[in-house]
């Protein structure tokens, strides 16, 4: 399938909101799910605990590099978590309407 999820982690639920936004605004994404979690990570040689806003953004794969550059721009993190699955599988409802959320992007792109 050519359907991803990507995964990111932020501090704040304002900047998980923020990039969320940005995705869906411009038709990078066609939804994104925003969770409340607690992450314990190794940063600089400790082990530290934050409270942070995982992302599941849902997209097309040929959207990755432009998911990725937004994440990277709007990130507040030094080593922002930019994670890929592939969907291998979804209900086609569900699929025909992620593909009507971002396939046109896809052919504006291939046009220019």
């Amino acid at each position: 399938m050519k359907y991803i999820q990507i995964f990111t982690a932020t501090g704040t639920r304002k900047d998980a909101e923020k990039i969320a936004r940005k995705l869906l605004v411009d038709k990078l994404a066609g939804c994104v799910q925003i969770f409340p979690v607690l992450s314990m990570y190794r940063w600089k040689g400790k082990v530290e605990k934050s409270k942070e806003y995982l992302c599941i953004i849902k997209t097309k794969k040929g959207l990755y590099k432009k998911v990725e550059k937004v994440i990277k721009e709007m990130h507040s993190y030094d080593v922002p978590e930019i994670l890929v699955c592939d969907i291998v599988s979804g209900s086609k409802d569900y699929i025909d309407w992620l593909e009507q959320e971002t396939g046109y992007i896809i052919k504006r792109l291939k046009s220019r």
